[in-house]
């Protein structure tokens, strides 16, 4: 009788999915800033936090992707748009460094509600 009822309120719910979320990197050939991120950011971000919840996929600034929505053209490389479920919710236009890029985008992932899950 107890799992009945159990077994109908979990029907009665949805169970959330997780969302399909992207750190999409907009870059060009012979951009300086990109090659700076690359150097310092690149070899980490597969291995951190950020990189596990939100992987990251490069397109060329002049071939946007189509299976994003962007809420806007992109005029600056690096250019870092958050896309959830194929919609940009967020981004980060050029790179300030090492030590102001994990906190911006440390931010743009709290505001998506994107948890990081503890390495380890």
């Amino acid at each position: 009788m107890v799992r009945a009822f159990l077994i109908s309120i979990l029907a009665f719910f949805p169970i959330a999915s997780k969302a399909d979320a992207v750190l999409l990197m907009a870059q060009e050939p012979g951009c300086y800033w990109c090659e700076q991120w690359d150097k310092e950011i690149g070899p980490i971000y597969p291995k951190s936090a950020e990189g596990r919840a939100v992987p990251l996929r490069r397109f060329d600034i002049l071939d946007p992707p189509d299976d994003v929505i962007l809420a806007r053209r992109v005029h600056f490389t690096p250019t870092f748009i958050l896309a959830i479920d194929g919609v940009e919710t967020g981004r980060i236009e050029g790179y300030p460094g090492e030590d102001f890029f994990w906190g911006l985008l440390g931010n743009m992932l709290s505001d998506a509600q994107i948890a990081l899950e503890p390495l380890g």
